[in-house]
């Protein structure tokens, strides 16, 4: 089991990295794998528009996601919209023009980089209506009961504390407020040399729950109506494009597998849209 402390820490070297070169890396390796000019590839793979790709500011899209929260999430004019790990504030920026000037758009980031690299691409496109702030997903700097809709891609299954983060999502959301997520789940276990490697665990597979587990985390945590709206198997190329060869062969090689049968075993891994509702105290 590795230290909760010591992955904060490996998840944040990882991200650094990607927002100073904008290409995902191999932090076993001090070396970053060759993503460039895929990432609006992988993101129409996932579920983006070409219409998204070209609203959001140039080197905003890092392709990191696994799918498209803000699609789904029915923003309206005027709601205020929290994005958890917003990155380079890809989402962020597809909310902004769906809540308007009368709404607003707050992006958390646990990386300076990525809040630098946010914030400048805000200004680079004159979102007067999307801030970013430097916090821990786990630690919201968001007050109580004053946000519509959180919204999250591909994050939460980097955090060793999924329910804290359920809990903070809960405490920010106003009653009758909505979250509508994207991220990793398991339809069953992987093997523990893929759960312990650091590149597996910077692009989402290592971290990632069981399905089942992840369902029950959000139902303790209070929210109703909890649905998943959509559940496609992660595709195994994207994977493979996040870990570096060296380490995928040396992977495989202790694993005793082909990449044919680690294609096989991958097919547990699959993409969700979950959403669900903080109910009105006259309701609980």
């Amino acid at each position: 089991m590795m230290d909760p402390k010591e992955i904060k820490k490996m998840v944040k070297e990882g991200y650094t990295e990607i927002a100073r070169t904008g290409l995902p890396c191999c932090p076993t390796s001090n070396s970053c794998c060759d993503l460039s000019g895929i990432a609006e590839d992988i993101s129409r793979e996932v579920g983006y528009s070409d219409k998204d790709l070209e609203e959001s500011p140039e080197g905003a899209n890092l392709g990191l996601g696994c799918g498209n929260p803000t699609a789904l999430a029915s923003l309206k004019l005027g709601e205020t919209v929290l994005d958890l790990g917003s990155g380079a504030g890809f989402d962020c920026f597809l909310a902004a023009a769906r809540v308007g000037k009368e709404g607003k758009v707050i992006g958390v980031d646990m990386t300076p980089d990525m809040i630098d690299k946010a914030t400048e691409n805000a200004s680079k496109g004159d979102y007067t209506n999307v801030e970013f702030r430097l916090g821990d997903i786990e630690d919201l700097p968001v007050t109580d009961n004053s946000i519509d809709v959180v919204i999250s891609n591909c994050v939460i299954n980097l955090s060793p504390s999924k329910d804290k983060v359920f809990r903070e999502i809960f405490r920010v959301l106003k009653e009758g407020g909505r979250f509508i997520i994207s991220d990793i789940a398991l339809l069953s276990p992987i093997p523990d040399r893929i759960r312990e490697s650091a590149e597996a665990y910077i692009s989402c597979i290592s971290g990632a729950i069981l399905k089942k587990d992840y369902l029950a985390i959000i139902k303790r945590s209070g929210f109703a109506d909890i649905e998943i709206i959509e559940e496609t198997t992660y595709p195994f190329d994207l994977i493979v494009a996040m870990i570096s060869p060296d380490e995928m062969s040396s992977i495989l090689k202790d694993m005793n597998l082909s990449m044919e049968e680690a294609e096989e075993m991958t097919g547990s891994v699959v993409s969700i849209e979950v959403g669900g509702t903080k109910p009105s105290l006259s309701s609980m």
